[in-house]
This record gives structure tokens, C-alpha cells and sequence, in this order.
């Protein structure tokens, strides 16, 4: 699957990409599924629950916020590559985290969600025709190709394992 060009999405999600190293979709995807589930891993037990800011999502949370949107990303590169042009609205992240209680759940239960979540979508996107790829999911606001949603996961994920690193361990890649 190629990389998309920047008009198979919409500019907002331009810094997403820039995340996105270089290399083949599958070995990315894996690097960023390595890395991602190495730094939470990582994360001192104490600080599960710290919030950097009144407001701000816990460790446990963004996490939580980076699965959540995978699984919507998935469902949308699936209806893209599936040839369904049902509108799709965009997803209301504060929506969904003030729907979802992680304070209970323990941050190895969220990694292995994470795990198994993100093996679905390498299924899906590494398993698509370079045609499938290019078809577009009907959103509303912005259309996308599969293989821009699947990119766009990749620097999703990248995006906030940063933010975790410089707002919540106060390190930097």
C-alpha cells in the first residue's frame, strides 16, 4: 500500500503525517505498534493516573483515546475499501472519553487492547489491493482513502506517545 498524496485527506491532518516515518506501510505500522506499547509499558506505576493539567486526559486515558480512535479510523478504512459510501460524521474524542471509565482498569489491560486492536487493523490495511486503497470513505467534512486512514493511525498514535513524553514524563524522542 503507498503512501497517500496530500489530497486523499484533509490538510488539518497534515501534521499527522509528517509523523510518519519512512518505509512500507506493513513495517511501519509494526515499528509504530513496537514503539508504541514499549513506551507505555515504561510508564511508572504512579503515574497511570497523573493528569499534567486540570482537564487533561490521565496516561490511562490517552491511551484509551489512541484505541477508540483506531477502531473508528479501521471501521472508516474498511467502508472505504469495501466500496460503501455511507456518510461518515467525524468522531467527537471528548464525546468518547467522557463515555469511558479507565480509572478501574489497570494500564497492561489497555496495552493489551491496544495489542489486539491494532493487529486488526494490520489485517485490514496490510491485506488491501492497491485499488481498495484509493477508494474514499464518505466523510462528511473531509474525505479520505483507506490507505490515507491507515496512515493516518500510524501518526495518530505517534502524535500522542510524543505528548506523553513531553507533557506527562517530561522526556522527548
Amino acid at each position: 500500500m503507498q503512501r497517500p498524496a496530500s489530497t486523499e485527506y484533509h490538510p488539518n491532518y497534515q501534521k499527522y503525517f509528517d509523523l510518519v516515518k519512512p518505509g512500507t506501510f506493513p513495517e511501519t505500522l509494526r515499528r509504530n505498534t513496537t514503539e508504541t506499547v514499549r513506551l507505555f509499558e515504561g510508564i511508572p506505576d504512579d503515574k497511570h493516573n497523573y493528569r499534567y493539567a486540570e482537564g487533561k486526559w490521565t496516561i490511562k486515558e490517552v491511551l484509551q483515546h489512541i484505541i477508540d480512535t483506531e477502531r473508528v479510523f479501521s471501521y472508516r478504512g474498511l467502508a472505504a475499501a469495501r466500496g460503501d459510501e455511507t456518510p461518515v460524521y467525524r468522531m467527537d474524542e471528548e464525546l468518547y472519553a467522557s463515555n469511558v471509565e479507565v480509572s478501574n482498569r489497570t494500564l497492561s489491560s489497555l496495552i493489551d487492547e491496544f495489542k489486539t486492536v491494532r493487529r486488526a487493523s494490520e489485517y485490514l490495511f496490510s491485506n488491501l489491493t492497491e485499488q481498495q486503497s484509493m477508494r474514499l470513505c464518505n466523510v462528511v467534512t473531509h474525505p479520505m482513502t483507506a490507505r490515507a486512514i491507515g496512515f493516518f493511525i500510524i501518526g495518530h498514535a505517534e502524535h500522542h506517545c510524543e505528548i506523553v513524553r513531553q507533557r506527562y514524563l517530561e522526556t522527548s524522542n
